[in-house]
């Protein structure tokens, strides 16, 4: 019974004197670290990368502000055109920014003390490896380039490409963007592009075609069709040529139409369309010319 107590004291003890040095260790470890060197050294570091944050953003807002001036003279004395000047200004903010970001990466692991070489040679290998996949994006990049090389279509030019219709509102070395008239936006890889229709690089027709009767008085028409051009078409700079009054032409089926043509500035096609069938159905109407509703059948006789 004594050995047992004996041997359970002797335990306790133990216990206690591991539990009064670990405590010790502990301690001893804590004072072992050199505070102030790590101290020092964050703050030193931090100092550092905010030197370089102020330097960057610095750099950036210089940039695009000489980005900016540079194009801005260019339109004036090369006779560039605004949207050949938008896409080129974005395609050079882009790579700027991308050169500008990539240093200030570089900076920042040289500060942290990354070996930025043993980053290069793994890079190097692991784009050997998927050297295979990468290319699609040099297609995007290829494409991309000698789109803009042959300025097949620039920021604000209204296009179709692929079926998808609408405005190009950003154009990339990689993709394109392409805004439907409903408002959905289009990321098109440069690689898919093949087609392109450009309806923004001429001057666009205007054609209005306005059904008549075959027992109209045409006579009548003319002089209403005249007036109408006499008092409106001086009030549109965006008619660039005509109006052409072809007169009746044979729509088919028997049915006959009064046409007239305009070429106008590019975009502005549909507003001048609508805008004179309009006026010349409210003309025609008070002169007290029938017009058909919509298209109809010749009887029979």
């Amino acid at each position: 019974m004594n050995n047992a107590s004996t041997q359970d004291s002797a335990l306790a003890q133990d216990l206690i004197g591991e539990v009064v040095a670990n405590p010790n260790i502990f301690v001893k470890w804590w004072n072992s670290i050199a505070w102030e060197d790590i101290v020092g050294l964050f703050i030193s570091k931090g100092i550092t990368l905010l030197f370089l944050l102020l330097i960057f953003f610095a750099l950036k807002r210089l940039s695009n502000y000489v980005l900016h001036r540079t194009f801005e003279k260019q339109i004036l004395t090369k006779h560039i055109t605004q949207n050949r000047a938008t896409t080129i200004y974005k395609i050079a903010e882009n790579g700027l920014r991308y050169l500008l970001f990539f240093f200030l990466a570089y900076g920042v692991l040289s500060i942290m003390g990354v070996p930025i070489a043993t980053l290069i040679a793994g890079a190097g290998l692991a784009g050997l490896a998927i050297g295979l996949g990468a290319q699609q994006f040099i297609n995007d990049i290829v494409n991309g380039f000698f789109i803009i090389l042959e300025s097949q279509f620039d920021v604000g030019d209204h296009v179709i490409i692929g079926g998808i219709n609408g405005t190009v509102v950003n154009v990339g070395l990689r993709t394109t963007q392409i805004k439907s008239f409903d408002g959905t936006l289009h990321f098109l890889p440069n690689h898919t592009i093949t087609t392109i229709s450009n309806l923004s690089r001429n001057d666009m027709r205007a054609m209005i075609d306005i059904l008549l009767y075959p027992d109209t008085d045409f006579d009548t028409v003319d002089q209403v069709i005249h007036a109408v051009n006499e008092r409106i078409v001086p009030e549109h700079p965006e008619i660039v040529k005509g109006p052409n009054v072809v007169g009746i032409t044979d729509k088919g089926n028997g049915q006959l139409a009064y046409r007239v043509v305009f070429y106008t500035l590019n975009g502005q096609q549909f507003t001048v369309q609508n805008l004179f069938l309009g006026s010349y159905r409210a003309a025609l109407l008070e002169a007290g010319i029938q017009i058909p509703a919509m298209p109809y059948t010749t009887p029979i006789a």
